[in-house]
Parts: C-alpha cells; structure tokens; sequence
C-alpha cells in the first residue's frame, strides 16, 4: 500500500515545474523583445540576446563602413542581419579540421602543449595540425606527439629555416622576432591542396570545442578569405603615448591570434603580391613592425576590407597591457578562447586576470593522459567527404619552385593499434598483471622541458645520465655543486608536478644557472616506477660521446668529470678500445657528513666508519667484483671479471647498449644492463681516482614493496626469466655463462 501523501507531493510537483516552465517562457519572451529593440537600435550584441551573443566589432559585409565609436560600440548600421546570423551547424563530427601554429624553442613549445591539451580537451573532431618549427621545437614536438599516441590526430611539421627568407628582410621589434612573421606565409607554405586552416598562437587557450570556429567558415562571404577578431585595445588608434606611431588599420584594428584562412582564396588573389609590396612601402615610414604579421595584416586589410570577416570577440579574448576586453566578456558567459597576448602573459595586470588564470592552469596541469580518448563513431580515417591531406609526403608549393616535405601521421597511429591489441590479450586475474601491463605503456615524453646549451663538441667529453621523481628533487642543487659537466636527466612526474619543478629550477639559483643540463619529463603513469625506460630517455638525450650512467642520489667526487675526460683519452676508448670505465661506489649512512676532496681523504673516512662501500649491509655481492682492497693501492685502471649480479656505475659511449625496459621497479634493472655489455664484449676497467657517494634517503615505494610483497619478487623472477630466456635467443651459446651464474638465489640490484 502506497504512502498517501506521494500523489500530492507529485501534484505539487508537477505544478512547481509547470509554473517554472511558464516563467522561463515569460523572461525569454521579454527578452527576445528586447533584444529585437536593441537590434533595430543597433545593439544587438546586448548581454542576454541569444540570438546575437555578440555584434563583431567591425563591418562583417566586407565593406568600410566606419570606424568604432570610442566605447567600442559597433557604429550605427552594424547590427543588422548579418551581425546577427544564426550560429552556423558544426561540421560532420568526422570531417577533419586543420589548425596551424608557429613554434619556435623550448619555452613556445612547453606554451604549445597547453593550447593543444585545451583544443584537445572539447573537440569532437579528427585534427590535423600544421607545425611550422625550429630544429628545437621540432625534436621537443615529433616526440611528444609519437609518444603521446592521440587518437584521430595528425601533425604535420614544417622547416622554418626554409621560410625565414621570405620574412627575414623584415625588421621586427616584437619579442617573437622572425617567427612572429610566419602566418604570413602559410598560404604558400601548407599544402595547395588544403582550402581551409585555422591559425593560432601559442598563448591562447580554448574553452569550447574548436569545431564551433570552423564552422565560422560558413558565414564567409564569396570574397572574404580573412577572419579575424577586433583587436581589444585602442593600439592602433594611436593614442596611447605621444608620439604613438601605429601602423594602419581599419579602426580599431584586428588582432591574428586566432584566424580563419582560406587559403585557396588568399592564392587567387595573389596573397603575396598584397603583402608584400605594402609592407615594403610602410616600412619606409616606420622603422619596424610592433607587432610583428598583425601589423602588416591590418595594414593590407585597410586597403583591401573585402578580405576580412570580423569574427565575435568572444573567439579571441585579447589579455594585453591595454586590454578593453571586458566590454567583451562582461557581456557574455560564454567565452570561447583566451588570447594571453601580454609579454607578461599570466602576470599581466588585469581586474579580472586571476579568472582568466585559473582556466590557463587548469590545462597547464591537466593529466594529458587523459585525452588518449578516442572519437566515438569515427573511424580510424577520416571520412571520405572530409578536407584531408593525402600521402606521406606531399609537395608544397614554395618561392621559385621550392619544395617542402612533410610528413602526416595516421589519425590512428599503428602502433597504438597494436598496443592496444596487445593490452586486451593480457589477463587480469594474473598475479603479474599490473608488470605486464606496465611494460606495455607508452609514456608520454617531453624532452629539453627547460631552455637547454648543447655543450661545445669535445671527443672525449661525458655527459653525467640519471633520472629523478619528485621525491628526490632536493638532489639537484647538489649534484649540480659536483658535477661541472653536462647532465641529461629523466624526470617522472605528472603533469602538476611538472609545474612544480619548473617554478623550483627558476627560483634556484644554482639550476638556474645551468643550461647544460638537460631535463626531459616522462609523463606518470601506471603503478611502478619505470625505471629503465627513464634511463634510457635520458641516454638518448645525451649530446656528447661518453656518458656516466649514474644515479640521482649519488654525489660524484668533485674532480671526476675532469678524471673521466682524461681518462677516456689516456685508455683510447671508442672505436679503438670498447669499454665500460667502473667508477667505484661508497655510501654514508650520516645525512650531514664532510664530503672528500680526494681518494685519501675517503679512504680516511672509510677507515673511520664514517663511509662503507656500497650497499655492503645488504647486498654487498653487487659491487664486490670491483675489488675495493685493490683499489685501495691501485694508481693505473685494472680490469675485472663480470660476475652474477654485479651492477657498477660505469662510464661508456654514448652508443652503448640500452636498458631493458621491461625491469620497472625494484630490482634486476642495472643487473641485467651490465650482463648485456658483457655480452656485447665491453671490457672493465676499474678507475683508481674516480669515486661516487650514494646519500641517505628514506626507501622508495617499489623497494618497499620488494621487501614485503613475495608476489612482487615471484614477478620480478618471473621476468628475469624471460630476460633469460632472449639473452640465450641472441647470444646462443655465449649465453651459456650467465644462464649458469644467474640461476642463484633473487637478486635485489
């Protein structure tokens, strides 16, 4: 039996909704007059007409009608129809859209990787960007992006050295310098077979899916080929200063952070002859361009207003020094892209500003892992009436028959098929589940993270090869005090943590200092610490000939980069001599300790308890083949025999062979490394001067687990048998040796 009072409380119900429901028809009724008022009266971009989020501020029938009134009210006549056209459809949820940016460094392509987390984050659409890069971007970005795996994504990458003749002749006084000039060129730069591009900067960060811009493309009229936002100060009014020389502009002007290219109209009409000849004859009256392209845009818009298609302000809500953007997004809670187009970008000076900010950081920190989400309904290419670029390497048109090469990557990339194939082949009730499924993720990697100095070739120079988490930062300062040389080091962190390291290295004085240090950020993921692949990112990062595969928390003596550098000449390594140089291992177990100059002074503290070798307590048959009497009285390099679970610190060239990655973890990780090398015939060679220090630290997570999990050790086993069983694949007989010697109680290295 039911409740008698439920059917009253569902009549009431019902009547709440119905007088609500009445109410929102009142107020959009009333509204829709008004804003009908305002229309007629040319306001229509009032706040609340949905009709017309907002009036563009300029003519949008490519006419000059006018200039903007001084409250950036459109003038009268400007909020017709067209101002006030119905929001265009979306394109086909698979047709594929182009968006092009340039990138030029370390510190644009960390900015880049926050617009395209952004993009990545509301679209619904395949995407194929257009890069046009530097050497440095271009090597930081091919390798993000393979590595990142982004489903229905393709990138295409550009030399910017094959275009800076073409702007070059320039003179440029903004701070993105020549660069800052290369939206000129796109339409002879990109494909002749690409129609369509939306253009971006890198300091711009969306909040809503960029499927909606395209569609913008709708509202061009037969001639217009540009579209553009106003831009959001009175810059090119020439008011600001005295003697405030802008160049010129339909009013207010027009802002490029964000535009809509039609490219196949900007060919007909000759972009280059328009561009061109116009900026040679302005620059006869002024010294430079202020504000790089958008100055010689709006100089060529002025003259030729049947180009340009204003677009709603709320595409390119401009963050400058003299911003008038609040006449925008005061109006409006829809707010589509941020334009953080101050040279102070997140400082910059704004009642509003910490709004604006908190969207930047939400992307800046957001987990990039999680747009590894695929597109439902798509398939893995794009759908055969979508504007596409076809072919691995296609011909762009360039000056005086130029041909650039790019190369597009599949929407779907294969590997990742094939991960993803091998991913559901794995059983999750297996023990070892969570070792095979870490062996199969590809992490994300963000190479040079910070502004990075090759070092100066040398042939015997080393580059010191480590990696780091979050926990072991406070090493930095440290290690940077003892080693003089150049570092490459792999740092796993999330994206958040990311951020906290770059405000850590710039508030030191130290790090900051350094610029031949090389740190490259693998992306967290998965429940073990991926050792050996951090390893052997930052192997492969290394610039110089010779390396010393080292550890975070060892400290190297003061003078070993120098010893190593002599030493490597005296012994003849490389291509005459291929060996491993040992560099002995101590340990303190003191978190205060003075640390010693020379081999003396460390055997002195050795003597007194103060310093033990390596892991003596606990595992001291991982370096006792280094033979620590002899080195005592040793003063030339003596040889050693591998031997079962020997894990030294050694210095190798660079092209030395890599980490077996599937060791995640704790254990077996150098261990197996050092058997590879024996293998592959490398001799060692034990140094007599040369000495590192392991610190003091509380233990890690996976060497935790090791201790008290035997689930975890009947895995690490279980892959040292499969290592086992390759090494006697490759090496036949020769692996006989280390089958025998390694078949002994669990090793700990």
């Amino acid at each position: 039996m039911r409740p008698r009072g439920r059917p009253r409380a569902l009549g009431a119900a019902a009547l709440l909704l119905l007088l609500a429901a009445l109410a929102l028809g009142l107020f959009r009724l009333g509204r829709d007059r008004a804003c009908a008022r305002r229309e007629r009266g040319g306001r229509a971009g009032d706040a609340g007409c949905a009709r017309c989020p907002l009036t563009p501020r300029g003519p949008l029938d490519g006419r000059a009608r006018g200039t903007a009134t001084p409250d950036g009210d459109a003038p009268a006549g400007h909020g017709g129809p067209h101002a006030c056209a119905p929001d265009p459809p979306l394109p086909p949820r698979c047709e594929l859209l182009h968006v092009a940016i340039v990138c030029a460094g370390h510190n644009s392509s960390r900015e880049a990787v926050t617009l395209v987390k952004s993009v990545l984050f509301y679209r619904k659409n395949p995407l194929h960007f257009h890069v046009v890069t530097d050497a440095v971007a271009r090597n930081v970005l091919e390798t993000l992006f393979r590595s990142w795996m982004v489903p229905a994504l393709r990138v295409s990458f550009y030399d910017a050295e094959d275009l800076k003749p073409q702007v070059s002749w320039i003179p440029n006084k903004h701070y993105s310098g020549l660069y800052g000039l290369m939206k000129l060129v796109l339409p002879s730069a990109l494909p002749l077979g690409l129609t369509r591009v939306i253009v971006l900067d890198t300091d711009v960060t969306f909040a809503a899916d960029i499927a909606e811009l395209w569609a913008l493309f709708a509202h061009f009229s037969d001639k217009q080929a540009i579209g553009l936002v106003e831009n959001q100060s009175n810059w090119y009014l020439g008011n600001l200063w005295k003697n405030h020389r802008p160049w010129p502009a339909l009013g207010r002007g027009f802002n490029t952070g964000v535009i809509l290219l039609r490219l196949d109209r900007l060919r007909q009409v000759g972009w280059e002859q328009l561009w061109e000849p116009t900026a040679r004859r302005e620059l006869l009256a002024l010294s430079a361009t202020s504000l790089a392209d958008q100055d010689i845009f709006n100089t060529v818009l002025k003259e030729h207003p049947g180009l340009v298609r204003p677009l709603p302000c709320v595409w390119n809500v401009q963050l400058s020094d003299h911003t008038l953007a609040e006449r925008c997004y005061l109006e409006v809670a829809d707010l589509k892209v941020i334009h953080w187009n101050s040279p102070k970008k997140l400082q910059v000076k704004n009642k509003h500003a910490e709004f604006f900010r908190n969207l930047y950081l939400t992307f800046l920190e957001y987990d990039g892992n999680l747009l590894r989400r695929g597109l439902l309904g798509c398939p893995s290419q794009p759908t055969a009436g979508a504007e596409r670029v076809r072919g691995s390497h296609l011909p762009v048109a360039g000056r005086a028959g130029h041909v650039l090469l790019h190369q597009p990557w599949p929407a779907l990339p294969r590997p990742l098929s094939r991960l993803q194939q091998a991913l559901a082949q794995l059983d999750e009730e297996d023990t070892c589940f969570e070792f095979q499924q870490q062996q199969l993720t590809v992490h994300r990697v963000h190479i040079t993270f910070l502004p990075h100095e090759p070092p100066p070739p040398h042939p015997y120079d080393v580059t010191l090869v480590a990696h780091l988490s979050m926990d072991r930062l406070q090493m930095l300062e440290a290690l940077c005090r003892h080693w003089s040389g150049p570092m490459s080091l792999a740092l796993y962190l999330t994206d958040a943590e990311a951020q906290q390291f770059l405000r850590f290295v710039e508030s030191s004085p130290v790090l900051s200092a350094r610029r031949d240090v090389a740190y490259h950020v693998v992306y967290r993921e998965g429940p073990f610490y991926p050792v050996n692949q951090l390893r052997n990112v930052a192997l492969a990062q290394a610039l110089t000939p010779y390396v010393f595969l080292s550890d975070i928390d060892f400290l190297p003596a003061h003078s070993l980069y120098n010893s190593l550098r002599a030493s490597i000449e005296q012994l003849g390594l490389g291509s005459r001599r291929k060996a491993a140089l040992v560099v002995p291992a101590f340990e303190t177990l003191r978190y205060r300790f003075s640390f010693p100059r020379s081999k003396a002074e460390l055997l002195a503290l050795l003597d007194a308890g103060a310093l033990y070798t390596f892991r003596y307590h606990e595992w001291p048959r991982g370096h006792a083949p280094t033979d620590y009497a002899r080195w005592r009285e040793a003063q030339e390099p003596y040889r050693v025999q591998w031997a079962a679970d020997y894990e030294p610190y050694v210095v190798v060239a660079r092209d030395c062979p890599r980490y077996d990655p599937r060791f995640v973890g704790f254990g077996w990780n150098k261990v197996a490394h050092l058997v590879e090398l024996d293998a592959q015939e490398y001799e060692l060679l034990v140094l007599p001067e040369a000495f590192a220090i392991h610190l003091p630290h509380t233990p890690s997570l996976d060497i935790s687990r090791f201790r008290s999990s035997p689930t975890y050790r009947d895995c690490l086993r279980a892959l040292k048998e499969d290592f086992l069983q390759d090494l006697s694949r490759r090496y036949g007989a020769a692996a006989l040796k280390y089958l025998t010697a390694l078949q002994q109680p669990q090793s700990q290295a």
